[in-house]
Parts: C-alpha cells; sequence; structure tokens
C-alpha cells in the first residue's frame, strides 16, 4: 500500500524526534547546588522517614543508600520510624507504609499512579506532607521492587555506578545533595521478568568466589543480587556448572526472595532443582521412561523447597548434562513428562498449576520438539532462544493470538560449545543487539529476558545495555545507540573521557564481531592480499594506543575501572593479534627457507608471554 506525502512526512518527523531523544532512561531530578530541596549540604543530612513495617528488601536497601550517602557526601542520613524535624525523605511502599497510605488518603499522592502498577516507582516533592513536617521528598514504590528501584536511581544520580563493587567504578564527591521540584518515574518496565545467567563460570568466577567468598554462598550472591536490581533487574538463572544455588548455602533461596530476585533454573535443570541436585543426591539413570517415580520424587523435593518463594519453575526435560534427551525426537515423552510436572505443582502448592509461574525452553534441540507439533499449556511461557551467537532462531508472527505465559527469549554474551566457545572477551556489538532484540521485542516476546553472562565480567556493558533495554526498548534506535555507551562511559569514568571511552568501546566490540578471539588465528588473513593481515592488526594496535593514552590522561582514581572495561579488553586482544600476524610471518617466511623466520618465532614467543602477563 502506498502512503501519501503527508503520513511519509509525519512519519519522518517521528523517526527525527526519536533519533534525537537521550538514550538515558530517568529525567534528572538531582542537582549539586543548594536550589530545589536540599537533603545533604556541608556534611548534614535530613533523615529517612521509613516504616519499621516495611518489606525488608526496601529496607535493605534504604541502608545501602545510607551508606551511598556517606560514600558521596560524607554524611549518614539517620534513618528514623516516626516523623521528626522540618524537612525529611519518604520511601516507602503501597503496601506497607503507613506514610504512603496517608499520603495516598490525603490525596498528597494519586493512588491511580501506583495502584495496580508493576515495579514502578514516583518521587516527588511535597508540602505539608505529614502533620509537623513541612517539606518532604517522597519515594512511593507501587511494589517493592518499584520502591528499591527508586532508591538505586537516586543513588545513581547521586554519583554511584550500579558497577562500584564489580568493575571498581569510582564513586563521585559532592558536598550537596538537592531534589528539584516536581515528579519524577521510570514507569513500568516492558519486560516483566529481566535478569542474567551466570553460566560456563568455571574456572574464573568459580576460583574468585570461592578465594574471595567461600564458594558461590549467600555471600557472593548478595553482591549479585544488588548489581542486578541497581540495573532495574529483577530475575536469575544462577551458577550451575559445579553449584546447586538452594543446596550450597541454605541461606541462598531466602535471601533472593527478601532481596526481590526472582529465581529459577536454567533450560535444562527442571522444578527449582540443579544438575548437581541430581548428581549429589539422584539415583538411578536420568531417564524418564526407566528411572520415572525416582525423578517425580526428586522433582517434588524442589517444589518443597522453593514453595514459598517468588521464583519461576522450569519445566519439561533434556539429558543430563545440557544434552539432547534422546536421539530422537519423542514428544509423546516429553507432553507426558510436562503434564506429571505439572501434576507434582498443583499436589506440592495446593493450588492450579497455572497459578504458579511455569517456563519452557526451547532451546537447540528442544525447538525440534516444538516444530514438530508439541505444546504445552497456555499460561506456561515459551522461552525462544538465539542461536548461541546473537541471532533469533524463532518468533512469534506479529499479531498472532496472545499466550497467557507469553513468551521470553534467552540471549547469549557468552557461549561454551561447537564450533567454538565465546567466553574470553566481549563480542557483542550493542547494534547488533539492539537489532535482534528490538525485533524480539515487536513481536510480542515481553514476559521474561535472560542473558547468558558467563562469569559477569568482562560483559559488562552488554549486562548494562541488556537489562535497559528490557526495561524500555522504545527508547532507542539505530541513530542513538553510541549516546547509550557514552552515558555508560559517563557513569564510570566521568563525562570528560566519555566519549572517547564509548568510542573504544564500540570499536573493540566491533573488531571482536568480525572474528571472535577464539576462532582468530594465523590463515585468518591474507598476507598477500592487499596487506590484509598487516592493515587489521595495525588497527587493533591503533586502537590500545589511544587507549593507553586515554588511561594516563584520566584521574588515577579511574584507572583501574578504566582497565577492566576498556584498556584491558583491548590490549589484550591487540596482542593476540600481533601474535597470530607474527606466527602468519614465520609460517611464510620458513616455508622459503628464510631465517628471518627465527626473528618472527621469537615474536611468537615473546607476544604469548605478555598476554600472561596482561
Amino acid at each position: 500500500m502506498k502512503k501519501n506525502w503527508k503520513t511519509s512526512f509525519i512519519s519522518i518527523m517521528i523517526c527525527l524526534l526519536c533519533s534525537v531523544a537521550s538514550a538515558s532512561a530517568a529525567d534528572k531530578f538531582l542537582t549539586y547546588q543548594t536550589d530545589g530541596f536540599t537533603w545533604i549540604k556541608d556534611g548534614k543530612a535530613l533523615p529517612i522517614l521509613v516504616d519499621a513495617n516495611e518489606d525488608k528488601g526496601v529496607l535493605r536497601a534504604v541502608n545501602n543508600l545510607q551508606l551511598d550517602a556517606f560514600q558521596v557526601t560524607g554524611a549518614t542520613p539517620e534513618i528514623i520510624r516516626h516523623p521528626s524535624g522540618k524537612q525529611i525523605l519518604i520511601i516507602g511502599t503501597l503496601e506497607s507504609s503507613q506514610w504512603i497510605k496517608e499520603l495516598i488518603q490525603s490525596g498528597k499522592i494519586n493512588k491511580e499512579d501506583l495502584e495496580g502498577k508493576r515495579e514502578k516507582y514516583i518521587l516527588t516533592t511535597l508540602q505539608n506532607p505529614v502533620k509537623g513536617i513541612d517539606e518532604a521528598v517522597v519515594i512511593a514504590g507501587s511494589d517493592k521492587r518499584g520502591a528499591i528501584y527508586g532508591i538505586y536511581e537516586l543513588s545513581l544520580q547521586m554519583g554511584v555506578s550500579p558497577w562500584y563493587y564489580w568493575a571498581d567504578a569510582p564513586i563521585q564527591k559532592h558536598s550537596t545533595i538537592s531534589f528539584k521540584s516536581g515528579s519524577y518515574t521510570d514507569g513500568e518496565p516492558a519486560v516483566k521478568y529481566r535478569g542474567i545467567f551466570l553460566n560456563d563460570e568455571w574456572p574464573c568466577l568459580g576460583n574468585w568466589a570461592a578465594d574471595t567468598f567461600g564458594g558461590f554462598n549467600s555471600k557472593f550472591y548478595e553482591k549479585v543480587f544488588e548489581l542486578v536490581l541497581r540495573l532495574k533487574g529483577n530475575f536469575m538463572w544462577p551458577a550451575m556448572w559445579n553449584s546447586a544455588f538452594y543446596d550450597d548455602d541454605p541461606m541462598n533461596g531466602p535471601l533472593a526472595d527478601e532481596m526481590g530476585i526472582v529465581m529459577s533454573t536454567s533450560h535444562h535443570e527442571p522444578m527449582g532443582l540443579a544438575q548437581q541436585d541430581w548428581k549429589r543426591r539422584g539415583t538411578g539413570a536420568w531417564n524418564y521412561q526407566t528411572n520415572g517415580q525416582v525423578l517425580r520424587d526428586f522433582w517434588q523435593t524442589g517444589m518443597e523447597r522453593c514453595k514459598d518463594w517468588e521464583s519461576i519453575i522450569t519445566i519439561g526435560m533434556r539429558g543430563d548434562g545440557d544434552e539432547a534427551m534422546s536421539a530422537e525426537t519423542n514428544t509423546a515423552l516429553l507432553e507426558k513428562i510436562v503434564k506429571d510436572q505439572r501434576k507434582i505443582i498443583e499436589k506440592v502448592t495446593k493450588k492450579k498449576a497455572k497459578e504458579t509461574p511455569q517456563v519452557w525452553a526451547l532451546y537447540k534441540e528442544v525447538q525440534d520438539y516444538y516444530d514438530q507439533g508439541m505444546r504445552v499449556p497456555d499460561d506456561v511461557t515459551l522461552l525462544l532462544c538465539d542461536d548461541n551467537w546473537g541471532n533469533v532462531r524463532r518468533l512469534p508472527a506479529i499479531g498472532s493470538k496472545p499466550r497467557k505465559g507469553g513468551y521470553g527469549m534467552y540471549y547469549h554474551v557468552d557461549y561454551v560449545g561447537a564450533p567454538r566457545n565465546s567466553k574470553w572477551m566481549n563480542i557483542s556489538q550493542v547494534q547488533r543487539m539492539w537489532e535482534q532484540l528490538s525485533l524480539t521485542y515487536e513481536h510480542g516476546v515481553r514476559e521474561l529476558w535472560v542473558l547468558n553472562v558467563g562469569d559477569l565480567k568482562p560483559m559488562e556493558y552488554p549486562i548494562q545495555f541488556f537489562l535497559d533495554l528490557a526495561w524500555n526498548p522504545q527508547q532507542y534506535n539505530e541513530d542513538n545507540l553510541l549516546l547509550h555507551t557514552e552515558d555508560f562511559c559517563a557513569q564510570q569514568f566521568g563525562e570528560k573521557y566519555a566519549k572517547q571511552a564509548a568510542y573504544l568501546i564500540d570499536n573493540y566490540s566491533k573488531f571482536n564481531r568480525r572474528i571472535t578471539p577464539e576462532l582468530l588465528n594465523s590463515r585468518t588473513y591474507s598476507l598477500d592480499n592487499y596487506n590484509e593481515w598487516e592493515r587489521v592488526k595495525n588497527e587493533y594496535s591503533a586502537l590500545a594506543m589511544e587507549a593507553l593514552k586515554l588511561y594516563y590522561l584520566m584521574p588515577e582514581s579511574h584507572r583501574d575501572a578504566f582497565d577492566q572495561l576498556v584498556l584491558f579488553p583491548i590490549q589484550a586482544c591487540a596482542n593476540l593479534y600481533e601474535m597470530y600476524y607474527a606466527q602468519a610471518m614465520n609460517h611464510a617466511l620458513a616455508a622459503k627457507n628464510d631465517t628471518q623466520a627465527n626473528q618472527w618465532a621469537d615474536k611468537v614467543q615473546a607476544y604469548f608471554e605478555r598476554d600472561s602477563v596482561l
């Protein structure tokens, strides 16, 4: 159908307006001057009023806000349970805070702005909010996570990056913190469940967690959960190669529920149980045809353990160890397994199965079952997947009949498997992620997005982009993606260095996407075709020099974060290119019996040793 010129003009103008929009999710409500409502000044802070009966996860976040305020300003705001003084902060949820309820009853906050909303906060300045108080800044959450997100947005705008722990991002220092007048909100998230999967976590993350915390225990997960919440995520698949989340530390499950993280188990671990749970306590074969009763009893223990916590139950079955269940696609057997699992869910929860969130992952060969006609009940979320390399395999047709359980997407920025692992460095361009995940969203996949992040490091930037995109995909387009990279770099390194750092991230991820570091070798490029090998090697070397220059230009306090997020990935990959180029030269010259081949062999050894030093 042809558009008339007016329709085309309007479409173009809308695109232009979108392209200049900021890539930042929340409007800035803080200033570092004494205008507006001044919360902290010259080492003194106004108190924070919180109901003693508020949700424990919110109280935990308020305690973190108190610490963040001290880190930024040197002042520690007092947490109070009853109104005191003339000016205060009030933080709470619609459900649990008597102060938020009072503000709604008095009409100071519009009930309709919060009631029935999901994970939404409102930050607003009010005059005479409650008896005895002249003025207050209020953070009101529609629910637990809504309030938590409002708290952490305040921390972010004060100058505490979500990556202050995981990437040593420096905390900004300010003597004054003030709020602008008016009301602010991020609205509701576009995707209901948004989170990460710690997978392929050995040897790096596993050894570090053991050395630092004693293992993948509640001390470790407290740090991970806080990061996810600061990034406005709410979901996790935990580490599982040699771990069992609920079994390794009895506090893991209660901690996730308290903090507000919805837990699940990975695509091949049904009924709230890890593969390691089975290895530790299972008897007989992981085979439903020959060992069905044992498996049903085992799955019931998983449901009994997590039934009182906020979780999504993975259903279905794959082979033991992330493999196919059988050589043939036995849909009748898998349909029976799902039916029996739902009976167990009903037995344990004493509720209809449809009242417990469930997900069926169509990963790898499991999609064959779906393609051959297998279906699960409409309340089950269908978790679609990429091909492990960032290419979405299947999407529902636009305008197709909606499912009650909706659709999800399991996406990779880390992968172990054929044809070669991709876990050493970030190879994911945000342009590519945006294109595939925007397509995912437009096709109605909006119930669950989970990102395989491997060791977590060095995937910091893809994690941030993924969770920002899941919150509001429509804020981004092909023209403003670099703004997101610049915003990320401004958070970690300051505005002064943001554009150059973003340029470095943008280019190194482009270079790594041409061919992954794991697939690179001495034969990848040609020595003869217009000096191809030398040109690509020099490109990376030049980028490394620019990164090193910026490293020395920025304050020493910023260098650890810059080294982790930018400099090391570029230096390590540039060195890899130098090594394989030297190997290519060695082979070419040796084939000609040219003694200069020995010099290039020495260079290969030197670059190999430099890799270990880096």
